[in-house]
């Protein structure tokens, strides 16, 4: 029997975030409330939907070191992703036809490049070192004259490492390309502009910032040519047709506006709960293995493996025991196949069949931390039988 839900300890943060109750309650009057109206309306109504959808845009566009008029809201990554790259790539077939991105990339990038191809564009999928990083040189090499954009993640949902894209960027752009992030995972944890980033266009989502499921957006710098995915009523200045989701859109400026000011300290307070959580891991477990960059990492992120076991296992069992942790992507759960992003990184087959994501979050607790060390090192012995680690050994609370 599963623990009580009050008892539980969430550990998934990078495959969706809860809901921020003030996020909720900025939603509701387009909900259950009177500010029913389509915002594309002219009349009273329609314009207090309007509102609300300038408002959440003016906080995103602050929070993004953009224009206003450079912020189109979208359902989420997955589509901010494709638009990115198909809006570009369509769109400046003058300019040239290669693109280029990372092997480690969330599916929404790889598989809408891997579809590019069929439409006969040219795509380079570049490898990353054993640490998941892009290196530079590798983007300087594969530049084309033909290269037209370059997408490569801020930080990989999966373990953790965040790219050096100022170094990157410097490079592209040098060479006349534009350059996209999926900056999913790292809004609202680390800077995300577009002069911090150097890029051109950047991918987040709401559900990832304690905001509601099927809201996200795509920021374009101002010239950029953009074939828009979605033809119509011509929203969003035209990059998105289709009315916009008000009420989801509005608990998104509401969790990005209330997000922002707790941004820094959360994020030192997150990183120190990681470190904690890694360093009892590695006491209690003398075999595991930390999967990502040691320290350019995102602060909630821990990816381990445990040679020798299985993740199924230990998630199950994990599970049963009161905690939600996952394998890698929520989008692949459920998926036989091994991991992408850990094969492209060059694990052996038992640190890729035996990792597991822990991701940390505002509600996280450093006596949940400390559970979860008691609980999780209790399933590697039992799973294990092998270890022989020390019993009951006694953890700080500080």
């Amino acid at each position: 029997m599963k623990a009580a839900d009050a008892e539980r300890i969430y550990l998934d943060h990078a495959a969706t975030t809860p809901l921020r109750l003030e996020a909720r309650a900025a939603m509701e009057p387009f909900l259950f409330g009177t500010a029913f109206g389509n915002p594309s309306s002219l009349h009273y109504d329609g314009q207090l939907a309007k509102r609300a959808l300038d408002s959440a845009r003016d906080i995103l566009a602050g929070a993004l070191g953009c224009q206003f008029s450079e912020v189109a809201f979208t359902s989420g990554g997955t589509e901010s992703d494709n638009a990115a790259l198909l809006g570009v790539m369509l769109a400046n077939r003058s300019r040239g036809d290669h693109l280029i991105v990372s092997q480690i990339e969330h599916e929404a990038v790889g598989d809408t490049a891997r579809f590019l191809q069929t439409l006969g564009f040219s795509v380079t999928f570049l490898p990353v070192d054993p640490f998941g990083r892009v290196s530079p040189e590798s983007v300087a090499e594969a530049l084309t004259s033909q290269t037209v954009l370059v997408s490569i993640m801020h930080a990989s949902n999966e373990v953790g490492t965040v790219q050096p894209l100022r170094q990157i960027a410097e490079i592209v752009h040098a060479h006349g390309a534009y350059l996209h992030t999926d900056a999913v995972q790292t809004f609202g944890q680390l800077p995300v502009t577009l002069e911090a980033l150097g890029a051109d266009l950047i991918t987040v989502s709401a559900h990832k910032v304690y905001g509601p499921k099927g809201a996200g957006a795509l920021v374009v710098r101002s010239g950029i040519s953009f074939e828009p995915l979605l033809h119509g009523g011509g929203q969003e200045r035209g990059r998105r047709s289709g009315t916009e989701n008000v009420a989801a859109i509005a608990g998104f400026g509401e969790a990005v506006r209330l997000q922002l000011p707790e941004r820094d300290t959360e994020a030192a307070r997150l990183t120190s709960q990681r470190d904690f959580l890694l360093a009892a891991l590695r006491d209690r477990i003398p075999t595991l293995v930390l999967n990502g960059h040691p320290a350019e990492r995102l602060p909630n992120n821990l990816n381990v493996s445990f040679p020798g076991l299985d993740a199924e296992s230990l998630l199950l069992s994990l599970d049963r025991a009161g905690i939600s942790a996952s394998s890698g992507s929520a989008c692949a759960s459920g998926s036989i196949e091994p991991s992408h992003v850990l094969t492209a990184m060059g694990l052996p087959e038992d640190c890729i069949h035996s990792a597991i994501r822990l991701t940390l979050g505002r509600g996280t607790t450093r006596e949940e931390v400390v559970r979860t060390v008691e609980i999780l090192t209790g399933i590697v012995e039992r799973l294990s039988g092998r270890l022989g680690l020390p019993q009951g050994r006694g953890l700080p609370l500080r």
